[in-house]
């Protein structure tokens, strides 16, 4: 096979226009998806310089841009979040298409134009672009807030509505009973292909990433969500749905997994490549000549759009009761159209009902109203609702309870000395969040009631899932030194004051810690765990007597295995030995029994029949029948676990 040299010279081109045009937008502090499609108009066929040879062939990877999107908008976005608007969404998406419809016909006799065309031109400006605003939100952080739930909703119901559209548009004006039943049909055959797909996916996705995420192999774990996203993507467009559509419902699929965080992280950068190359794509279609050569006419586009549609949404947030401020933003949000538009221009055209201007105008009105949208969206809720916003609570997502944090600890990893840590938190009843790439160390935790994110803490997404920007302290305990420098650089980009402690192996990576912004970094092992403790709990404003109390105990448990019996005192935990003579804990490692995620209590020697002491087990020591188990451990902790795992007292 010979490669094309023409095609990686046009794909060098969109990626240096993207680089270009996205630079400049961050100078400017403006919406990066402005500088791409600024970008885009620099290597237009219809502009001087450096051009792409054939666009098309570059429409096609950027529908990849379009599902990756759309995917990732599935994971972020909760169906508890889409059910609490889903009466503006269901019931007011169709009611705006119909009333755009109808003020498309309006302008179109004021135009001259006839009432088919106006029609038409009402259905194709009446769907806003999902993709370009979900990427305006996220930029934002307004995905989860009350306007960007509505005006999510309301776009995924055009989205939809744009399946129906696509028949329609072809029939309108020589409808008739057959055309309706075959338009039905279709309909009805692609709910009963994706109906029970979807049903099926639901009971197979979840355990199939639960197995992929034991390999621990983060190449693996990226090639199975997307091959999730392409095949979803794939098997609607073959039932005649939206591709979109498709990647987002498997989006929503792992939404209800443990894994919807990591699968976010692990595909956040290849999605963002592909994002850039569809609106450089987008600002390469546009001919400049075409907005000289009808100005009048892609004004009108433009009013129709950006003025026409802001009462509209407005209008239909208010009647379905939503506040004043939130139907603004809403109608701020709808004000402008994208790729769907594309496509429906499209089919119009070929059905001959509209001509090569009103094409040509209408993609040339996407890239102003794209534009004008990202203006709007940035300073409109300044201008009109400035007092209430500031006093708005951040969206908050990522634990499941949906509860807002703040004070509390992110707990980086949950191994031998993050659960020691754990254990000391719950004692001087300070809430903390865990983060751990053991699924089954998340699920373990989950169940006792403590908060666990599964991912890896290098990633932003996830630190953000943690609430990591509001928390009174970070601890991270992850072994690898190269992890643990991304990680605090990644928490000191989310809050430069936050203190954070840190695990290091040797000097060597303690400095390398320190240098990207640890407030403390302690090794080795048995030293980081008692100083991490100690540390954290002084940065609480805890009672110091009661801290050093409890450090003289956790030191004792770990060095003084040969002093029998309890250390008394209900508020700390307590050293007490326990045997082994059946139960669920028998012939199981440490690692398989959760010891520590299921109760909270460590263990820290443990004595053979025949009088061999193991002294801080690893986790693949395993248990016996006859082991005599030193714990240590709140007295409830231990009492769980007498309770829980049939072991006898010694």
């Amino acid at each position: 096979m010979v490669a094309d040299p023409i095609l990686f010279r046009d794909l060098a081109y969109v990626f240096v226009a993207a680089m270009l045009g996205g630079g400049l937008a961050w100078l400017a502090r403006q919406p990066l998806i402005l500088g791409y499609v600024a970008g885009g108009l620099l290597v237009s066929p219809w502009t001087p310089g450096p051009s792409v040879s054939d666009v098309h062939t570059f429409e096609l990877f950027a529908e990849i841009g379009v599902v990756l999107l759309m995917f990732s908008i599935g994971i972020e976005f909760s169906l508890k979040d889409l059910m609490r608007v889903k009466w503006v969404a269901l019931g007011g998406g169709p009611l705006g298409i119909l009333l755009s419809t109808g003020l498309g016909l309006g302008v179109g006799v004021f135009l001259g134009w006839g009432a088919l065309q106006g029609a038409v031109v009402g259905m194709v400006v009446s769907v806003a672009s999902t993709m370009v605003l979900a990427r305006l939100l996220i930029d934002r952080g307004e995905l989860h807030s009350q306007h960007g739930r509505v005006m999510i909703g309301i776009t995924l119901v055009e989205d939809l509505a744009v399946v129906a559209l696509i028949v329609l548009i072809p029939m309108l004006g020589a409808l008739h009973a057959e055309r309706l039943l075959a338009m039905g049909a279709a309909l009805l055959t692609a709910a009963a292909i994706l109906v029970p797909f979807f049903y099926l996916a639901s009971r197979i996705v979840p355990p199939f990433l639960g197995r992929v995420a034991r390999t621990r192999n983060d190449e693996l774990f990226l090639l199975v969500a997307l091959a999730i996203a392409l095949g979803a993507a794939a098997l609607t467009q073959a039932a005649g749905l939206s591709f979109a559509l498709g990647a987002f419902l498997a989006g929503l699929l792992i939404n209800q997994s443990d894994y919807a965080h990591e699968t976010l992280a692990r595909l956040l950068s290849i999605r963002d490549a592909f994002v850039a190359l569809f609106f450089v794509t987008v600002g390469a279609l546009i001919d400049p000549r075409v907005i000289v050569a009808n100005a009048s006419l892609l004004a009108a586009l433009v009013g129709l759009i950006v003025l026409g549609k802001w009462v509209i949404w407005t209008a239909v947030a208010l009647l379905f009761g939503q506040p004043l401020w939130t139907a603004l933003l809403v109608g701020v949000g709808l004000t402008q159209i994208g790729e769907f538009s594309f496509i429906l221009v499209q089919v119009a055209r070929q059905a001959g009902h509209i001509g090569a201007d009103v094409y040509n105008a209408t993609l040339a009105a996407s890239l102003v109203t794209i534009l004008l949208n990202a203006a709007l969206v940035r300073f409109v809720p300044r201008w009109i609702g400035r007092a209430r916003l500031a006093h708005a609570p951040a969206p908050v997502w990522g634990l499941r309870s949906g509860k807002a944090l703040s004070g509390h600890v992110v707990l980086c990893g949950f191994g031998r000395v993050g659960s020691a840590i754990g254990e000391a938190l719950e004692t001087f009843g300070v809430p903390y969040v865990v983060i751990e790439t053991d699924p089954d160390v998340v699920k373990s935790l989950r169940a006792r009631g403590v908060p666990a994110v599964f991912g890896d803490a290098a990633q932003r997404i996830i630190l953000a899932a943690a609430q990591a920007e509001h928390a009174a302290l970070v601890i991270l305990t992850v072994p690898e030194t190269d992890r643990a420098r991304l990680a605090v650089r990644r928490v000191r980009a989310l809050n430069p004051t936050i203190p954070i402690l840190a695990r290091a192996h040797d000097l060597a990576g303690r400095d390398r810690l320190a240098e990207e912004g640890a407030a403390e970094a302690i090794q080795p092992e048995l030293e980081t765990a008692t100083t991490l403790i100690r540390h954290a709990l002084e940065r609480l404003s805890l009672p110091r007597d009661r801290v050093l109390a409890y450090l003289n105990r956790y030191r004792g448990a770990m060095e003084s295995v040969d002093s029998g019996g309890e250390i008394p005192g209900a508020a700390l935990p307590r050293l007490h030995e326990v045997t082994l003579r059946g139960g669920s804990l028998v012939d199981q490692s440490l690692r398989e029994a959760h010891v520590r995620e299921r109760f909270g209590v460590t263990v820290v020697a443990v004595t053979r029949a025949n009088g061999e002491t193991v002294l801080h087990p690893t986790a693949d020591t395993v248990l016996r029948a006859g082991d005599r188990l030193r714990l240590f451990g709140l007295f409830q902790q231990i009492d769980a676990l007498l309770a829980g795992s049939e072991v006898l007292i010694g």
